[in-house]
């Protein structure tokens, strides 16, 4: 039972309540007049309370209270209606029910076009909201004032308790539901209580309304031609969802009004062409030509479905006068993997534009209702919207709602009440919209484009529609779906429900709307005819691929001057003033002096070699990944942190050269899938002037990034020409430590190399000087395993001397961070020194004693040695430490030139590698 606030009852009531307290005991009737303050003292506890409650029960059953309170209340209410008083209402709180429709009026919002599925009802919230607007009709007419929680009618500040719940029911219960109160902020809340309120009633002009039809009939049109022309082709069209057109232009002419300069974009297959097309203006013909079954395929390309394929464009937008860029990014058919590949693009975007706040580059992700419920990527990227060295200021998701999922539906792909309840864990408003509503759409379009640009924080808008046909063309959805399919089979397209309401308003006639659909058809036309003088796959598909460059094929120098390495090893050796800095860390930094006044490396100092170096260059240099400021295993520490001034820390590499490029390093959160995928995405954008590192906390753990590595990382530059010289970073090597944390599962990578182990080159080939160069360019990626800290500052370096950029898998070492034997000398880092594939074992004297050769790399080669030595085999076994693989296995070792190398006396060669039992096998 609701209570009633003492301060809302009516003067008057509380007069007659302290009469008949007074009179109580002698029974006489109860009196209107003015009691005394003493009378109204009494008006407080419990009584007022028991009062309170029973004129509660009062104005629901009459007869529910004693003859002597049902006489006062009638008396009360008799006098309110001769005297025309305002009251506040006294069945309910007014602010109470303005609160349940404001918390919980999406529940009853008409939000399926098709009218198929059940308001979300099981809930005690729905309860209360129909106990707080279920009144008795006596009360309806009665005027109320305006509480301070609304807009409505705050500018005459009362009105009938009818038009009241008019307007909540519309505002809340109508096309659009919207959650917002669970925000924690009331500066959010208050903001869009207003722009509902107050701008949901705004006035839409007819040409505005005519610009909403036209961009409705580009799709629908688009939809039929395509299905007229290619009838039994896939196309995972748009028809249901049309208003996905209307919606994403006007997100993106908010965002130019904004001052947004780039906007990038992901989207899974479904209304891909048709988004292509219409909002990032692909040139028509280009789009057509994909269906071509004989359209050539460059050859250093595999070519991809037309509706993976990415696209940039910069568009003009017309009510702006100001040109956007829009990003299209490829996507694999694993749903939702493209999301955290769009934040970390952006997030490059912005830092290489020192757009710090996410003004100039914005990002849109589209998203399907089941995968959004279901793919747990979705939950990695949204807790990536607010961490530091992550965020982009906020991200636009719009969920194609078809509300089925292939064959599953709602309440089998699902347990949340919306497949949009993931996006409340980061607090962020969600806009349900019924896509059959253009206008409607279009205002939660603007809203949540508005809400971006002011608050920087992500916005979700649901565009619940349907699929017009199954899972693709050719897929018979009424094997599973029969009821929905017998409605959709009846239902009207949004094009012809928003053209017959304009009709019906005079806003336009039948001529203009055949005038409007010829002309697009015509265009259609037009583009199917060009079409067909296109041969090729558009370079504006795979532009990007190395293979169309044509650039020096030498790889650059990767040495590096002594005074520099110096100077970046004292900034990584000396305690910074004002840095009160732990005990222990103290004794690593000495540690590194001393190693410095040797001239020798760590592995931990070759890396920052590596880092300090290009960074005086000029070239950024971003890592991320699970505790890497300090280093899983307390090697780095690039931040450091003061022990007694808490959150004071110092990022070291950024204070060694003066105008230095900005070194940018970040613990993330512990997600290797969506942090991944974001780097790769950052390294997507400048990959010859930036290194971007990604660092798994033990090797295996990237076994849950393999969507990325597999889809992206091996063969995005074959499918779609991308190009990035992401670098993994993956701790190897069987420790002791079980067989979770050993292996970064090498073999994995080797397999997915695109090399032929059974082709050896020839003698012509090998004599190229740019051998190893053509090598690395017509490679899909990189796998090496380091085995001095001098080859690895090489590795690193060499990610921005190559002329073309390759993704590098570095197996990365745990126990060598700490081997004395693992060190290399500063000359091996000196102008003149490259990296080396085969690093020669020079402790052998004379190598025609050599029995056997071992190829090994990484940690084995110095168990091997150690092994040697113990055995007094110094002079019989030679182990050249093999790093880049496969480039050098059997198929170096079967090449001509093998012959003529200081180990062609060797009775035998075999590889030694790590295995499980810690000793080493061939």
């Amino acid at each position: 039972m609701n209570r009633i606030v003492k301060k809302e009852l009516p003067t008057q009531l509380w007069s007659a309540w302290g009469a008949f307290r007074l009179t109580r005991s002698t029974h006489a009737k109860p009196s209107l007049r003015p009691v005394s303050d003493h009378a109204r003292s009494w008006l407080n506890g419990d009584s007022a309370a028991y009062f309170e409650s029973s004129y509660v029960d009062f104005t629901q059953n009459p007869r529910s209270v004693s003859a002597p309170l049902r006489q006062l209340f009638e008396e009360i209410e008799r006098e309110e209606v001769a005297h025309g008083a305002t009251t506040s209402v006294q069945s309910t709180n007014v602010k109470e029910l303005i609160s349940q429709y404001q918390a919980h009026g999406h529940r009853r919002a008409k939000l399926d076009p098709l009218g198929y599925a059940q308001s979300v009802s099981d809930s005690s919230t729905v309860k209360e909201l129909e106990s707080a607007t279920n009144m008795d009709a006596r009360i309806l007419d009665k005027t109320v004032h305006i509480p301070n929680n609304t807009y409505i009618g705050a500018k005459i500040g009362v009105l009938t308790l009818r038009e009241l719940l008019l307007r909540l029911d519309g505002i809340y219960c109508g096309p659009i539901g919207t959650e917002f109160t669970h925000l924690t902020n009331p500066e959010e809340v208050d903001w869009i209580k207003r722009q509902l309120e107050v701008e949901r009633h705004a006035f839409v002009d007819e040409n505005r309304k005519k610009w909403i039809l036209q961009r409705l009939a580009a799709p629908s049109t688009l939809e039929s031609f395509l299905e007229k022309k290619y009838s039994s082709e896939k196309r995972f069209g748009l028809e249901g969802c049309e208003a996905l057109i209307p919606c994403l232009d006007v997100i993106v002419e908010r965002c130019s009004q904004s001052g947004v300069q780039t906007l990038v974009m992901g989207m899974p297959h479904r209304g891909r062409l048709n988004v292509l097309a219409n909002t990032l203006e692909m040139p028509l013909k280009e789009l057509l030509a994909l269906f071509d079954a004989k359209l050539k395929i460059p050859e250093q390309l595999s070519g991809d479905v037309k509706y993976h394929l990415g696209f940039t464009n910069s568009k003009l937008v017309a009510n702006t006068g100001k040109k956007i860029e829009l990003v299209m990014l490829p996507n694999p058919s694993h749903l939702e993997t493209v999301n955290s590949v769009v934040l970390g693009r952006t997030c490059a975007e912005q830092f290489h534009l020192g757009d710090t706040r996410g003004d100039k580059v914005a990002s849109i992700l589209i998203h399907g209702d089941a995968a959004f419920a279901g793919q747990g990527v979705v939950s990695e990227t949204l807790q990536l919207s607010g961490v530091s060295g992550y965020s982009v200021g906020g991200t636009i998701h719009v969920v194609v709602n078809n509300q089925v999922g292939f064959t599953t539906n709602p309440d089998t792909y699902r347990s949340s009440a919306y497949c949009t309840d993931v996006a409340r864990t980061i607090n962020a408003p969600v806009f349900h919209v019924n896509a059959d509503d253009a206008e409607a759409v279009t205002f939660v379009s603007s809203l949540a484009a508005e809400w971006r640009a002011k608050f920087r924080k992500d916005v979700v808008i649901d565009l619940v529609c349907y699929r017009r046909r199954g899972h693709n063309e050719v897929d018979e959805p009424s094997f599973t779906q029969p009821a929905m399919y017998k409605l959709v089979s009846k239902h009207p397209r949004v094009f012809k429900q928003y053209a017959d309401k304009l009709i019906k308003e005079k806003v336009v006639d039948h001529n203009w709307i055949a005038e409007t659909q010829k002309s697009y058809q015509n265009s259609c036309e037009k583009a199917f005819a060009d079409s067909e003088k296109i041969t090729v796959l558009p370079p504006s598909l795979w532009e990007n691929s190395s293979a169309t460059s044509e650039s020096d094929r030498s790889v650059a120098a990767t040495g590096v001057d002594e005074a520099t390495l110096m100077q970046i090893g004292q900034a990584l050796s000396v305690p910074p003033d004002g840095m009160a800095l732990h005990r222990n860390l103290k004794r690593i930094l000495t540690q590194r002096k001393d190693m410095l006044s040797k001239r020798m490396a760590d592995w931990a100092l070759g890396e920052a070699f590596a880092f300090g170096s290009l960074l005086k260059e000029g070239v950024s240099v971003r890592l991320s990944g699970q505790d890497v400021e300090r280093g899983t295993f307390s090697h780095r520490h690039h931040i450091l942190h003061d022990q007694e001034v808490k959150g004071k820390r110092m990022s070291v590499l950024n204070r060694v050269f003066e105008n230095q490029a900005e070194y940018t390093v970040h613990n993330s959160i512990l997600s290797e899938y969506g942090v991944l995928g974001f780097e790769l995405g950052y390294s997507l954008r400048r990959p010859r002037r930036s290194l971007v590192c990604w660092e798994a906390q033990f090797g295996d753990f990237v076994n849950t990034a393999q969507c990325i590595v597999d889809q992206y990382l091996s063969s995005g530059e074959k499918k779609w020409g991308l190009q990035t010289g992401l670098v993994l970073l993956l701790p190897h090597g069987y420790e002791g430590e079980g067989p979770e944390h050993s292996s970064a599962r090498l073999e994995r990578f080797l397999q997915s190399c695109d090399d032929d182990e059974d082709v050896c080159p020839s003698a012509e080939e090998l004599a190229n000087p740019h051998f190893a160069q053509n090598q690395l360019r017509q490679c899909n990626w990189q796998v090496l395993n380091p085995t001095t800290p001098a080859n690895n500052f090489h590795a690193l370096r060499r990610q921005l001397a190559l002329p073309t950029p390759k993704p590098l898998i570095m197996m990365a070492p745990k126990s060598l961070l700490r081997n004395a034997n693992a060190r290399s000398s500063i000359d091996e880092m000196l102008p003149g020194k490259e990296f080396q594939c085969v690093i020669t074992d020079s402790s052998v004297q004379n190598p025609a004693s050599v029995k056997k050769l071992l190829l090994c790399s990484g940690k084995v080669y110095y168990d091997l040695v150690k092994r040697r030595q113990e055995d007094g085999l110094q002079q019989q076994v030679r182990e050249p430490g093999v790093t880049a693989l496969p480039t050098w296995s059997s198929r170096y070792c079967r090449s001509p030139s093998f012959a003529s190398n200081s180990w062609r006396h060797s009775r035998m060669i075999a590889f030694g590698r790590n295995e499980k039992s810690s000793e080493t096998q061939q």
